[in-house]
C-alpha cells in the first residue's frame, strides 16, 4: 500500500489551493519522482552497455573461446539490436512530440 505523509499531503492541498485561486505555485518534485533527462540518460548508458556486451560476445567468439558459443553471440547481438530500434524510435517520437508543441499557436 501507497503511504503518504502527512507533510506531502499539506503541501499538495496548499498547492491545490493555490492553483484554484491563481496564483503562481512553486512546487518542489515529488518524492520518488524520476527527473526526464536522468531517466533518458540511463536509458541510453543501457543501450550502450547492451551493445558493448554484443561486441566484447562477438571478438571472443571469433578468438576462438570455447566458453562462447554462437547461439549466445547471436542472442547478443539481437538484444543489442532490438534495444537500439527502441531507443530510435523514443527518439523519433520525443522528436515529433517537440515539433508538435513548437507549432503551437499561443
Amino acid at each position: 500500500m501507497n503511504e503518504i505523509s502527512v507533510d506531502q499531503l499539506l503541501v499538495q492541498m496548499r498547492s491545490m489551493a493555490e492553483k484554484a485561486q491563481g496564483l503562481q505555485v512553486n512546487t518542489p518534485p515529488a518524492e520518488g519522482a524520476a527527473d526526464f533527462s536522468t531517466l533518458l540518460k540511463s536509458s541510453v548508458d543501457k543501450v550502450s552497455e547492451v551493445q558493448q556486451q554484443a561486441g566484447q560476445l562477438t571478438k571472443a567468439f571469433e578468438s576462438g573461446d570455447k566458453d562462447v558459443n554462437l547461439a549466445d553471440v547471436m542472442i547478443g547481438l539481437q538484444k543489442a539490436s532490438l534495444s537500439f530500434q527502441a531507443m530510435t524510435q523514443v527518439r523519433n517520437r520525443l522528436v515529433s512530440a517537440y515539433q508538435d508543441v513548437m507549432n503551437m499557436q499561443l
